[in-house]
């Protein structure tokens, strides 16, 4: 292959190309993936990336030392989070990553408590 013909290789595949992103996810969409990630869900590695793993596989399993978010995980990666999902639907099967639910917004206390500790506050 001439240098010439090894740069139109590289042009067609570029980062964006379609076809670069059906083979990184094998063909599945996110519909294939039986389980279903919000873009808030955390990720947490539970094992280190393997010689022989898909390179996206690893590279989700060494930044996600400490938790991230699938938003996250998809924005350090430069993929959709549709492909992400794809591909942390794989590594979750494997029981190579944990998923946590993110975490929930205090709960505001109730009205009438807060009226009553302003009315407290206010005779003092």
């Amino acid at each position: 292959m001439s240098a010439a013909d090894q740069d139109t290789v590289d042009q067609d595949w570029d980062e964006g190309n379609p076809e670069r992103l059906y083979v990184i996810a094998r063909g599945r969409s996110p519909l294939a993936a039986h389980t279903t990630f919000d873009l808030v869900t955390l990720i947490i590695s539970r094992s280190q990336p393997t010689p022989t793993m898909q390179p996206e596989h690893a590279a989700i399993l060494r930044i996600c030392g400490s938790p991230l978010s699938v938003a996250e995980v998809s924005a350090y990666l430069r993929l959709p989070a549709s492909l992400v999902t794809v591909l942390l639907a794989d590594l979750h099967a494997e029981k190579r990553i944990e998923v946590r639910a993110p975490i929930p917004k205090a709960a505001l206390p109730a009205r009438s408590l807060l009226e009553a500790v302003i009315h407290g506050l206010q005779r003092l």
